[in-house]
């Protein structure tokens, strides 16, 4: 299934910057959907909490982390329905069903129908979340795919500001306005999103797996502004089939291969898709993200208005740190990051909780500071890598299955993040930093064991990711956790141990993604 793919007329680095804007899109929409809350929920004075009863703690965590439980299912749907419609009709029916929500959001006056907009919003968010990063990791060229990628967590970051300004802007209005607007603004993003996909192709990884082998070669094509029978056109097309043939040796799909060990390891690489999303959750920083204003006026005890400031300053620190990660993903590689990363982060909240325990103001001002370094370290590393990294180590075949798996496993842990989140400030205050500083810590060794290093990698290279097997995969023993090096799927034997055919067995040096996929 899936609708006839053409490309609108666009070709060359025009149909690349195409593919990335509504990719960025698509996380635009996710950062605002993240932040816009933040400012509505834990005042009881406002017009949000007059409309709806003003809810104590237990339904506020109802309220916002009800979203997340949407999400997860828009993830669910993906898993069972994502590969059937293709990437292109997902990230669509995903921005429509988000369009819906937000009409159920911004006409509401009662806590039932805001419950249901908020669902409905969320499966839209799911389902794009789940699917939009491998749309834009099967078009981009290896040596800028993890520049590409991140760049979807800054414009997350760029939605999370947007959300926090627009809510305390409008926290000087009076009347519905105050919360009605900034809560139905989420549809300009989920029409501009709808817009931008209608010329846009489908994958050609998709339409190869499908066995729509012309029109894959007409969008390889395109995107290189050259002939479908052009040299370079012609033999990526080939190494995307040989994959592909690789991963179907057993017959049409059943799901009893998502578990299943072998030389493909899918059992191994589903694990790392749900892990690295549970780990990011688990290092709260969603805590800050939906209730920064609540934190800085509970746990540290300032003013409203002066938390709601410092809530926007915190978007902006965050956004700051993610662009970091534009200019130094390629290089030094995904796991570099996240090591760096989770040992900066857990530095930072251990050091908030013994400033916040010394009850002084003086100690909340430098335990804010420490948040805001919070969101530096949590922006170069475990903000955008788990967003894409299912979509690295999953192979084509069961790639929208993994980065929904992972997206589902991220909406849940979500879910549970920021239900409880109110409830422990309320209960422990500051000790609710201790829990997550030591979750920190924990990610350090486990990143170093178990996750492969993907950076410049062709995704046709994933497939031999695990070859070498064992307990880590290998990855405890590759130097740096680079289990295959470049170019390794044109030039090695496939893992039925059968030599490729000499057209197939190139040399690395005649790889052309640089060619094909150039973006500038």
């Amino acid at each position: 299934m899936g609708s006839r793919s053409t490309t609108g007329g666009l070709r060359g680095r025009w149909l690349n910057w195409a593919v990335a804007a509504a990719a960025l899109q698509g996380f635009l929409l996710l950062g605002y959907d993240q932040g816009v809350m933040s400012g509505l929920i834990g005042v009881d004075t406002n017009a949000f909490g007059q409309q709806f009863g003003e809810p104590d703690a237990n339904m506020q965590g109802i309220i916002t982390s009800i979203y997340d439980i949407g999400c997860a299912a828009g993830c669910l749907f993906c898993f069972a329905y994502g590969e059937r419609f293709g990437r292109k009709i997902m990230i669509m029916s995903g921005g429509s069903i988000m369009i819906i929500g937000t009409i159920l959001l911004g006409s509401s006056y009662g806590i039932p129908q805001l419950l249901v907009g908020r669902i409905v919003t969320g499966v839209g968010n799911g389902i794009n979340s789940s699917t939009v990063p491998a749309y834009q990791a099967e078009f981009a060229r290896p040596e800028i795919r993890g520049k590409l990628l991140c760049a979807q967590g800054t414009v997350t970051i760029i939605g999370l500001c947007i959300a926090y300004w627009l809510d305390y802007g409008l926290s000087f209005v009076d009347g519905g306005v105050q919360w009605r607007f900034p809560i139905s603004f989420q549809a300009f993003f989920a029409i501009c999103l709808v817009l931008q996909m209608l010329p846009l192709p489908e994958s050609p990884r998709w339409l190869t797996e499908k066995g729509r082998i012309k029109e894959a070669g007409d969008v390889l094509a395109a995107l290189a502004d050259a002939p479908a029978d052009d040299e370079d056109v012609v033999y990526l097309r080939r190494q995307i089939e040989t994959s592909i043939e690789i991963e179907s040796a057993g017959g049409p799909f059943r799901y009893a291969e998502l578990v299943k060990g072998g030389k493909l390891q899918n059992g191994r690489r589903l694990i790392l898709c749900g892990m690295v999303n549970l780990m990011q959750q688990f290092t709260g920083s969603n805590m800050i993200n939906y209730y920064a204003p609540t934190v800085y006026q509970n746990a540290m005890g300032l003013s409203r208005n002066l938390s709601l400031i410092l809530g926007g300053c915190t978007s902006l620190t965050y956004l700051i740190g993610s662009i970091i990660p534009l200019f130094v993903v390629d290089r030094f590689g995904r796991r570099s990051l996240l090591i760096a990363s989770a040992a900066g982060l857990s530095l930072c909240f251990a050091m908030s909780a013994i400033l916040l325990s010394l009850g002084t103001r003086g100690g909340a001002y430098g335990a804010t500071a420490f948040v805001f370094l919070f969101q530096i370290f949590m922006g170069f590393g475990w903000l955008p890598m788990p967003w894409f990294y299912p979509s690295e180590v999953t192979t084509t075949r069961i790639r929208s299955r993994g980065q929904a798996f992972g997206g589902f496993i991220n909406w849940m842990c979500v879910f549970t993040v920021v239900q409880i989140t109110p409830i422990a400030i309320q209960n422990i205050n500051w000790r609710t930093f201790i829990i997550f500083s030591v979750f920190c810590f924990c990610w350090i060794p486990i990143v170093y064991c178990f996750f492969p290093e993907t950076s410049r990698l062709q995704l046709e290279d994933i497939d031999h990711l695990f070859e070498k097997g064992g307990i880590t995969g290998g990855v405890l023993k590759a130097k740096g956790g680079r289990t295959v090096e470049p170019g390794y799927h044109a030039t090695h034997p496939n893992m039925e141990g059968i030599e490729k055919s000499p057209e197939d067995a190139i040399g690395v040096e005649k790889l052309p993604p640089a060619k094909v996929l150039e973006n500038d």
